[in-house]
């Protein structure tokens, strides 16, 4: 009903001049005119006078496991996003992006020895509709929004940034979220408070309910070792969420952040991060992350609830780095205790752990240690960017079902990640290369659903990106 009224409202307003019947003998005029000679105080003019930005994205994809052939995707797209100029400090913003799958192997077919979907490839088009390699496309901004100084309030489809719920912006286009947007930024410091009750996840094209939004990937095991019966089964009318981060001793921010499921959860995050400066290159990071269920976690039966009543969660995370003239250095780890796994909906967003990884997420997991070195490297004279990564995963046993929710053995892993921007005739256009490999260090009891497109396996993405 948002989204129509939404729909409705920017088609009225952009061309309700230019909607008449047209004779056949009669230039088209569905686009209307320019607006450079109009009246700067009409509700044309600040349509006609908004911000266009487009995006074109290339990314290619190879995934290799053990005892398997190579799946590889080509996926191409593009995307415009339009901002009006504000009335009354109001301004409408949409956007929406298109996906084509250029080239791949069969991302149909399940795996031979796991009987598992591919994971990586499928994930640049729709993971609810493998065969679809043509219509991938979305509406991923619908909203108005209000701005006054600092302070912003935005209504309607949108894109969002937080520890809990984010972009995790991997594949070829971010999670998107819908609901109410209050946000004030200053120099300082940032505030913000929400209510989302839609989602649109990475690797999808529909918008989804807060609940039904929860299973699209996959659903890992009951605390038994059953498969979870979540999907489909959850109830919540939405998500609370929110947060603030303050710059309020020298040098220092402090995060904190608290989302609330309806009838589901509630996680807590509270860290601590101090910044380098030239005199003192020397930084640190402390986390702490709380979970507990809200009512029965989403349903009353144990086999289709999210949360399970009987557990909670707890993480521990610190960071010690320095950085050395181009480069930056930090130690980073991580501990989620054995009260019981850290949950977050995977289709919402990635981990904020300090031991991050991209190729891999520890959430559905309790009792780990997690220790990662990770060292970038930002070029003095050029648009070069290359980060690199080394991290000890140490996990309970893949057979250990209350705290394994999918599987996952011990495992080490090591990325690499170089970005280039280019400027002069080539400004707009960026190139990004992404090579990560897991190495198993559990026990994987020579069964292939506890390694394929888990561990034993290396993954090279090539992207390339222009804006404009």
């Amino acid at each position: 009903m948002l989204a129509r009224f939404f729909t409705i409202a920017l088609l009225f307003c952009a061309v309700a001049g230019y909607a008449q019947h047209q004779e056949l003998t009669e230039d088209p005029k569905l686009w209307g005119k320019s607006g450079k000679q109009l009246d700067s105080s009409s509700l044309l003019y600040r349509f006609q006078m908004g911000n266009i930005h487009g995006h074109l994205r290339s990314f290619f994809s190879s995934n290799f496991n053990k005892n398997s052939e190579v799946d590889y995707a080509q996926a191409v797209g593009g995307g415009i996003q339009f901002i009006s100029k504000p009335v009354y400090d109001v301004k409408l913003g949409v956007s929406g992006f298109f996906v084509y799958d250029a080239f791949s192997s069969d991302l149909t077919k399940a795996h031979p020895l796991s009987g598992a979907l591919n994971r990586y490839e499928l994930g640049l088009f729709d993971i609810t509709d493998p065969a679809n390699k043509k219509d991938v496309n979305r509406i991923e901004e619908l909203y108005l929004q209000y701005q006054k100084n600092k302070t912003t309030f935005t209504v309607g489809k949108q894109l969002i940034n937080t520890p809990f719920i984010n972009l995790q912006d991997g594949r070829m286009r971010p999670t998107a979220a819908q609901g109410l947007w209050l946000q004030h930024k200053n120099k300082e410091n940032k505030w913000y408070a929400g209510w989302l009750n839609k989602f649109s996840p990475r690797s999808t094209v529909a918008w989804y309910h807060t609940a039904e939004s929860i299973g699209l990937y996959p659903v890992g095991v009951n605390m038994d070792g059953t498969k979870s019966g979540y999907k489909n089964a959850l109830e919540s009318s939405g998500a609370a969420l929110v947060g603030a981060e303050l710059n309020i001793l020298k040098n220092h921010s402090i995060q904190v952040s608290n989302l609330w499921v309806q009838n589901i959860f509630n996680s807590s995050l509270v860290q601590l991060d101090k910044t380098p400066t030239t005199k003192r290159p020397y930084y640190y990071g402390l986390q702490l992350i709380t979970q507990t269920v809200v009512n029965n976690g989403g349903n009353n039966e144990a086999a289709k609830t999210y949360f399970n009543p009987n557990q909670s969660s707890l993480v521990m995370g610190a960071r010690l780095g320095k950085k050395v003239g181009a480069w930056d250095y930090s130690l980073n780890y991580t501990r989620i205790t054995k009260k019981g796994r850290y949950l977050m909906p995977r289709e919402w967003g990635r981990d904020p752990f300090y031991t991050f990884l991209m190729g891999e997420r520890n959430e559905g997991v309790g009792g780990v240690s997690a220790y990662v070195l990770k060292a970038k490297y930002k070029a003095p004279k050029a648009p070069l960017t290359v980060q690199v990564g080394a991290g000890y995963f140490n996990l309970p046993d893949v057979t250990n079902y209350a705290l394994n929710k999918y599987a996952l053995p011990s495992y080490v892993q090591y990325n690499l990640d170089v970005r280039y921007v280019f400027a002069k005739h080539l400004k707009g256009w960026e190139a990004q290369l992404i090579y990560f490999y897991k190495d198993a260090t559990g026990n994987t009891y020579n069964n292939p659903k506890y390694y394929i497109n888990k561990v034993d396996m290396g993954h090279f993405n090539f992207i390339v990106n222009f804006h404009f």
